[in-house]
């Protein structure tokens, strides 16, 4: 019963863990990378599509980005999508084969907002995972109370979860910090 709930616990953490690094990559630093469009959805065909099914993206110098849409019909609503992305801030160009997005330097100021977003990424995967500890906790007392472990059991499990959620928290300060100096970088 105890190593159900670490196991639970355990791939809870992860996966939080994970998406935190997802959240991260959308994060511009002052380089073009590929994965800064991951989050851009284009409406082609009639339907809604993420970018990467619509076209290629790669950034061919430090401070550009290349799309080349898959059909050349989807270059204006590829174009528009970014566009219409505010929190990137871009202006994609096409030339009518592809789209060029020149990516502009970070000023400081916006470096300290990308540093601010980055402590608010960072607690929210922290919530999270107190969240799922507490709830882990939870359903160990209860267990306790029912017999079916007893208190010598609870006890190790809470101190287990407490270790993880030590190492899981470095884990986040890290990932951060790491970030937090690409950005801060020039």
């Amino acid at each position: 019963m105890t190593n159900d709930i670490f196991s639970k616990v355990r791939s809870e953490f992860s996966v939080a863990l994970a998406r935190l690094d997802e959240e991260l990559k959308k994060i511009r630093t002052g380089r073009a990378h590929p994965s800064m469009l991951d989050g851009i959805t284009v409406t082609a065909y009639g339907a809604e599509m993420p970018l990467v099914a619509v076209g290629t993206v790669s950034a061919p110098e430090a401070q550009t980005l290349q799309i080349t849409p898959f059909d050349a019909g989807n270059l204006q609503a590829v174009a528009q999508a970014i566009r219409d992305d505010q929190s990137l801030g871009l202006n994609p160009v096409d030339d009518g084969r592809v789209i060029r997005i020149q990516v502009p330097a970070l000023t400081t100021e916006r470096r300290q907002q990308l540093v601010k977003q980055l402590g608010e990424k960072s607690e929210e995967c922290l919530v999270r995972m107190r969240g799922v500890r507490h709830e882990a906790l939870k359903e160990a007392k209860k267990a306790a109370g029912d017999k079916t472990i007893s208190q010598d059991d609870e006890h190790r499990l809470e101190k287990q979860i407490d270790e993880l959620m030590g190492e899981m928290k470095s884990k986040v300060d890290e990932s951060i910090s790491a970030k937090e100096k690409e950005i801060l970088t020039l």
